[in-house]
This record gives structure tokens, C-alpha cells and sequence, in this order.
């Protein structure tokens, strides 16, 4: 405030200095001006608030609509499937549509579009999931494997993990792996010719 009056009086003086006709107008210009110097930084500073605003909201809706983008539902197409999984295919007489009414695409992850496994028994639940995450693992890589830690994850998603027989289940249905042993030290599990034909049994009876 004292800012101010001083500047008010600085205007008085000037304006006294002028001819008597023109002292009004000298001081309402003046004074004007001045005032009007007061107000610039805060206008400015509210300008950069709004365009760093504007910035902000353009680019939080840039991120949505990215985000909105990979969320997009598709059905899987060839191009999505490695050679080996399009093999398997035909020799199991199953085709693309097949997989879509078990799969979709969202944010280039495969997801299931199946809930139930069909299935009321834990130990075929847990078979049934290894060989559909079996499937989703071959679509990308031709490899038809699942790691027990994600069979164990789902299964207990499922509300279908049995601890006391997790191991148990994957040892009597070995013919499916065609693994040696399994262990508390096996990480993965590989289906032999009899589980690709378990799988497409499955495959078939999802639909």
C-alpha cells in the first residue's frame, strides 16, 4: 500500500507540472497506467496457470486415449499365432474361431473369455488350467509350456489350488508332460503328444 501511494503522489506532482487544462487528463493516464502495471504480473502469472492446465488436461487425455488404445478388445487373428501353434491347429482340425470363443486380445495380452472349466474336481481343474496356459504360451512362442507357479496362481484364483495334492496331480498325469520326475524344483512342464491331444479335447469341449 505505501508503494502505491507513494506512486499516487509521484503522479500529483508530475501532473501539477502540466498546464492547468491538461493536469486531469495527465493524472487519469497516468494513474492508468500505472494501475494497470499492477495487474500485468498477476494476469500473466493467471495465463501460465491455465496454459500449464491446459497442458496438463491434454496431456492426461493423451495418456487416456493410449490407454484406451491397448485396452481394445479384438479376436485373435493368424498373424497372432506362432507356426507351431498354427500347426497344432491343423492337425487337431481346429480353427481361429475355435480360439476366439476361448480367447481375446486386450492390450496385447491373450485373455480367457471362459469362466467355468467345466469341471467340479480340483485335481482336472489344475490339468485344465496347464493345458490352456499351455496354449496361450505356444499362440506366442510355439512352445506349448506353462510354469507351475502360473498354474499355481490360477488355481488359486480359481478357488481349485489343493496343496496337499498340487504335486501329486501333476505326477499322475505325467503321460500329459512327458516329464521324468517332478519336483518341488520344477519350473515348467511341457505337453507331450498325449497332452496336445488332451488339449485339443479340451479345446473342443469349451466351446
Amino acid at each position: 500500500m505505501k508503494k502505491i501511494k507513494d506512486a499516487v503522489l509521484e503522479i500529483v506532482e508530475i501532473a501539477k507540472a502540466c498546464p492547468e487544462n491538461l493536469q486531469q487528463i495527465c493524472f487519469q493516464t497516468l494513474l492508468t497506467h500505472f494501475l494497470q502495471g499492477l495487474k500485468t504480473p498477476a494476469a500473466q502469472g493467471e495465463r501460465e496457470v491455465k496454459v500449464e492446465q491446459k497442458s496438463k488436461d491434454e496431456g492426461d487425455q493423451a495418456a487416456k486415449d493410449v490407454e484406451k488404445k491397448e485396452l481394445v478388445q479384438e479376436d485373435l487373428d493368424e498373424s497372432d499365432l506362432h507356426l507351431k501353434a498354427k500347426k497344432f491347429l491343423q492337425k487337431e482340425g481346429l480353427t481361429i474361431e475355435h480360439l476366439n470363443n476361448l480367447f481375446y486380445k486386450e492390450g496385447g495380452d491373450i485373455q480367457p473369455l471362459y469362466d467355468d472349466l467345466k469341471t467340479t474336481r480340483m485335481s482336472e481343474s489344475q490339468i485344465r488350467i496347464t493345458l490352456l496356459q499351455s496354449l496361450v504360451h505356444a499362440i506366442r512362442t510355439g512352445e506349448f509350456e506353462a510354469t507351475v507357479e502360473a498354474v499355481r496362481t490360477e488355481c488359486s484364483q480359481r478357488k481349485c489350488y489343493d496343496r496337499a495334492n498340487f504335486t501329486a496331480t501333476f505326477k499322475n498325469n505325467k503321460t500329459l508332460f512327458g516329464f521324468d520326475k517332478f519336483d518341488k524344483t520344477t519350473k515348467s512342464v511341457h505337453l507331450s503328444d498325449a497332452g496336445r491331444k488332451e488339449l485339443s479335447d479340451l479345446i473342443k469341449e469349451l466351446q
